[in-house]
């Protein structure tokens, strides 16, 4: 079996080998990819006034619905979700199989059967929040904030903000019905996502052929998403950290330390989720609170400007500085930087917290809720007032030439390269710890998609174990390939495939929200019940 998938790996990749006699690598993938991309990036980021792409409105108009819909969830729920997280309930979640859970009995299984032998999952809460967030808590905390600050200002943080809070809604929905909708396996394996509260939800609303056709879709723009943007993308900045430490400059540099990288990747998502779980509920919050001393550290040493920083957070958030554009363009920087982080609306976290222990859909559900927290108001908050107090002193100028790059002593940086320098200032040997944050950000990133995307790839193509294999081979593949080859047009098809799975899964959040306040309401009388 693995001699046929070396086989069928080498003929799919003998084209590039050939022509890597002529052209670079980098030079073919970019090639290759360009037109595919530029046709979806023209397709999902499509604008319906100058500078204003849909689907970004479709995000914030649906978080800011499902907000007030739920009676600001992202805020009363919060002190449940942390509770829940702590397993404060955990004795609500043994008692048996709830009669609102929607499960799919598969091979003639009893329901009570599933529930014993699974009991109701595969990993715990805090695991299940533990993967999604190294899915999302990456190099875009990272590169993508310092971009938000260059082309916005200290401004765009206030909306990155306020992103992240109305994304806790959208988290809170998504994640509900994934658990809502999951199918167990004999074995107790769990498959859940958006393809299938899609698929099954929407049969049970009356539109079957719907709900199987945005099912499909979202299950391809996943997949796309998972070797890109879940994928190579993140290997290649680690890639580039790492040769810049160590001095490295050649291409087959880079493919080793890919090489590196896809062995030490698959030998953790062999283990499928239970393993995924286990080590990003120890590298999630070594790599999260390493960072944030980090950046306390930058911000504390520097006590005198805390306020100032927010003073221009708050007032340039409204009031930009000409060089930034208007209030709406700064509004749509961050909004659009922050959406790009934490992917509430996407969909993919619900994969992961498909897989949790539980009986009650919103539980896990509430608990999703967090992430955006952690990922958008906590750490993204922190990398900007690290960055705005580095500038403090006109270190570079707002808005740069409008691409993301600013000058700062007389050198081009974008990026990472400016939250780089503005670490540098205030931290010896600083070059070393982003090394290990952007390395460790991006394996806990690649893990976690991987997994996405397996679920995914799993919908399209079946349980079987040729299946399995022929994914993740693939997978490993596309970490050399992002660390060897230089994917401007790569990045943006990835962009443009996460954000595609924004327009399927929206459409099953609309159908399904009264599912999600069903189940709110019966978690919330178990936990009254509870303590009375």
């Amino acid at each position: 079996m693995m001699k046929r998938i070396y086989i069928l790996l080498a003929f799919l990749l003998s084209p590039f080998i050939i022509l890597a006699q002529d052209k670079g690598i980098d030079q073919i993938i970019d090639e290759a990819f360009k037109p595919v991309s530029d046709f979806f990036t023209n397709v999902i980021f499509f604008e319906i006034s100058d500078g204003v792409p849909f689907v970004l409105i479709l995000l914030v108009v649906s978080a800011l619905f499902f907000t007030i819909y739920f009676g600001f969830i992202n805020i009363r729920g919060f002190g449940t979700a942390v509770n829940t997280v702590r397993g404060k309930y955990d004795d609500l979640e043994s008692h048996g199989l709830s009669e609102n859970v929607n499960v799919n009995v598969i091979d003639g299984d009893l329901p009570d059967t599933i529930r014993d032998e699974s009991k109701d999952g595969e990993v715990s809460h805090f695991q299940a929040l533990a993967t999604a967030v190294s899915g999302t808590v990456g190099n875009g905390n990272i590169a993508g904030v310092a971009l938000a600050i260059a082309l916005g200002g200290p401004g765009a943080t206030f909306w990155m903000i306020v992103c992240g809070l109305l994304g806790m809604s959208l988290k809170f929905v998504e994640c509900t019905l994934g658990v809502q909708y999951r199918d167990v396996g004999p074995d107790g394996t769990v498959y859940g996502g958006p393809m299938y509260y899609l698929s099954k939800g929407l049969k049970e609303k009356g539109f079957p052929m719907l709900g199987k056709i945005l099912g499909v879709l979202f299950a391809i723009f996943c997949i796309g998403g998972s070797f890109g943007g879940g994928n190579a993308a993140q290997s290649n900045q680690a890639t580039i950290v790492l040769k810049d430490l160590l001095g490295l400059e050649s291409t087959y540099a880079g493919a080793g330390i890919g090489f590196v990288l896809a062995i030490i990747v698959g030998i953790i998502i062999i283990g499928g989720i239970k393993r995924i779980a286990s080590v990003t509920e120890k590298v999630v919050p070594f790599m999260a609170v390493m960072y944030l001393i980090a950046c306390l550290y930058i911000i504390l040493s520097n006590f005198t400007l805390i306020d100032d920083a927010f003073g221009a957070i708050f007032s340039q958030a409204f009031t930009p500085q000409a060089s930034v554009g208007g209030m709406i363009g700064v509004l749509l920087v961050g909004f659009q930087r922050a959406a790009f982080s934490n992917e509430a609306g996407a969909g993919s976290a619900s994969i992961a917290h498909s897989a949790v222990k539980t009986n009650y859909s919103a539980s896990e559900g509430l608990v999703a809720l967090l992430e955006p927290f952690i990922d958008t108001v906590v750490i993204c908050t922190m990398t900007a007032l690290v960055i705005i107090i580095f500038n403090s002193g006109g270190a570079f100028e707002y808005g740069g030439n409008g691409s993301g790059a600013v000058m700062i002593d007389g050198v081009a940086y974008e990026g990472a390269g400016i939250t780089s320098q503005a670490f540098a200032k205030y931290i010896p040997f600083s070059q070393i710890f982003l090394t290990i944050a952007v390395v460790l950000f991006a394996v806990s990133t690649m893990i976690s998609w991987s997994y996405y995307g397996l679920q995914s790839w799993k919908f399209l193509f079946g349980r079987g174990a040729m299946s399995d294999v022929v994914y993740k081979l693939i997978f490993c593949l596309f970490i050399i390939i992002g660390a060897a080859a230089n994917m401007g047009s790569i990045w943006a098809f990835s962009d443009a495939m996460i954000f595609a799975m924004v327009f399927p899964n929206m459409i099953g959040l609309f159908f399904l929200f009264p599912v999600v306040k069903r189940e709110l309401s019966r978690y919330l009388t178990a936990i009254r019940n509870k303590k009375a």
